[in-house]
């Protein structure tokens, strides 16, 4: 992988004239990713954020850390917060702006236990298609203390398409939350990859088929919501 998110975010934590990230998806248009809101304060996150970084509590796992503004605020709350993304750069930009326990990893291949799991910011994308979801949550589940909790958040994007295209995919058997990503930074395109949206219901589903128990903790105001899972 190119790790273009993280070298904009890289760029934009050294001055090294960031740009934002153009992003585009097999059902949207061209738009922008504005570097600068990852690394957002808490004040300045979505109602959906805060709620999750109130409810996180013992040893914390941040999973998809970005920018690592959910770290940094648990941190500086005195929490025991690990933070891991796939990204190098990212991560190196995590360090710089102070972040303890900071490591290039894929949550699947990671190991250890905890009692708060945060996948933020459509946390269920990093899973890529539906096909992956069991194995996904049963590997969340094994990192979770006795007790612990799982808190995630998505996007119901169903209101993005008609009857027609809906009634299409249900004929091939596809779900309409599963889209193709590319993005571009600096003039450099990188390789296309698959990202999940999931309505509540199918997100309860599939938990529940891992074993997990699940709650909706939060209502967002653009089709999103907050979950808990345990």
């Amino acid at each position: 992988m190119k790790d273009l998110i993280g070298k904009a975010i890289l760029d934009f934590q050294i001055g090294n004239s960031p740009q934002n990230v153009i992003t585009e998806t097999n059902i949207s248009d061209v738009d922008e990713l504005e570097i600068a809101y990852l690394f957002r304060s808490f004040d300045e996150m979505p109602a959906i954020e805060q709620m999750a970084l109130n409810l996180s509590y013992g040893k914390i796992l941040d999973v998809g850390c970005g920018a690592g503004s959910h770290s940094l605020h648990l941190q500086n709350k005195n929490l025991e917060v690990t933070s891991i993304d796939i990204s190098p750069n990212a991560v190196k930009a995590c360090e710089l702006r102070g972040l303890k326990s900071v490591f290039v990893a894929d949550v699947m291949e990671f190991n250890g236990n905890f009692d708060t799991i945060l996948l933020l910011m459509n946390g269920t994308g990093i899973c890529g298609s539906t096909d992956k979801l069991l194995p996904f949550f049963q590997k969340l589940k094994s990192l979770l203390n006795h007790g612990g909790q799982i808190l995630i958040d998505s996007t119901d994007i169903l209101y993005m398409f008609d009857d027609d295209e809906i009634s299409e995919k249900l004929k091939n058997s596809e779900y309409y939350g599963q889209l193709t990503f590319n993005i571009s930074y600096k003039n450099e395109v990188g390789e296309i990859f698959d990202w999940l949206y999931l309505d509540f219901e199918k997100l309860k589903k599939h938990a529940s088929e891992a074993g997990l128990e699940c709650e909706l903790v939060l209502n967002g105001d653009s089709h999103d919501y907050l979950a808990r899972l345990y």
